[in-house]
């Protein structure tokens, strides 16, 4: 027995309404659903990545500078999302920061000199994946800084955060919360898969072993960082699809730009799916 066919082009451009294309699916014996989830996936993530490029055009307009901070524990899925929000905007006022580990120099520097130049200019968007946040989680937890080294970055990064604020910096800051089941099933893949193993280090091997140590410093962060000017959001990732559109929904919704109010799609974000931290809030990788 065969594998289920898939829609013709012809049949896809025929198709008006969900409704025939249920029709067609049921008559050809086509497993439809997966397939309808996934094109009401593409449509709403084309129509936010348009509201995007009038949000960045705004942005250029009026001179102003964005921070979004993507952190979360491996395989959450930050870059996958980071990606879509790039995906249509304007390269030249819209950037991602990735930076790899401090070299010599950088050690002997003030831990935050090298992500101070990476700041937004007038007019631009920044999308840090992972940020001056590594200090908090990362590298306590794999013994890459030392005790001092920890407790002066948890006493200075609220104050390092307030004064970007003063200055009129605008600073998101996501948590993508991923459970140990999920990571898990994204490691395996990422082995699996030639196009992805690059992805899979010897930090990712230890991630499920040290979750429990993971999850005490996470927690510590959150309660030492968490500040009304500079709040953290918490993204529930198990569902890749989901955190991507609601975590743009939840940008969208951060700034009054022209043609928000006229917008063909819902730009409040889910709070089942994105809500600011507090401590009572159920997360999925504790």
């Amino acid at each position: 027995m065969g594998e289920p066919r898939g829609f013709t082009a012809e049949e896809l451009q025929n198709v008006c309404t969900r409704k025939q294309l249920v029709k067609i699916a049921k008559r050809e014996k086509i497993p439809y659903r997966a397939h309808l989830r996934r094109s009401g996936y593409e449509v709403e993530l084309r129509k936010l990545q348009a509201q995007l490029v009038d949000l960045q055009h705004w942005i250029a307009e009026h001179k102003k500078r964005v921070a979004v901070v993507f952190e979360g524990r491996d395989a959450a899925g930050k870059g996958g999302t980071i990606r879509r929000f790039m995906e249509h905007v304007n390269p030249r006022s819209a950037r991602i920061v990735a930076l790899t580990k401090p070299t010599e120099v950088e050690r002997g520097q003030w831990y935050f000199q090298r992500y101070i130049k990476e700041l937004p200019n007038p007019g631009e968007i920044v999308f840090f994946d992972r940020s001056w946040y590594n200090r908090a989680v990362v590298e306590p937890v794999m013994g890459f800084c030392t005790k001092e080294e920890y407790r002066q970055f948890m006493v200075q990064v609220p104050e390092f955060e307030h004064m970007l604020c003063e200055d009129g910096v605008q600073i998101i800051k996501f948590w993508f919360s991923v459970s140990k089941r999920e990571q898990k099933r994204r490691f395996d893949a990422r082995l699996k898969s030639p196009l992805k193993r690059w992805k899979y280090s010897p930090v990712d091997e230890k991630g499920q072993e040290l979750w429990d140590r993971y999850t005490k410093y996470k927690e510590r962060m959150f309660s030492e960082t968490h500040t009304s000017f500079c709040p953290w959001v918490i993204v529930k990732a198990d569902s890749k699809r989901l955190a991507r559109l609601e975590s743009m929904r939840y940008v969208l919704s951060r700034f009054d730009y022209p043609g928000r109010e006229s917008a063909n799609i819902r730009l409040l974000p889910d709070p089942n799916v994105i809500r600011r931290y507090h401590r009572q809030l159920e997360q999925i990788d504790i």
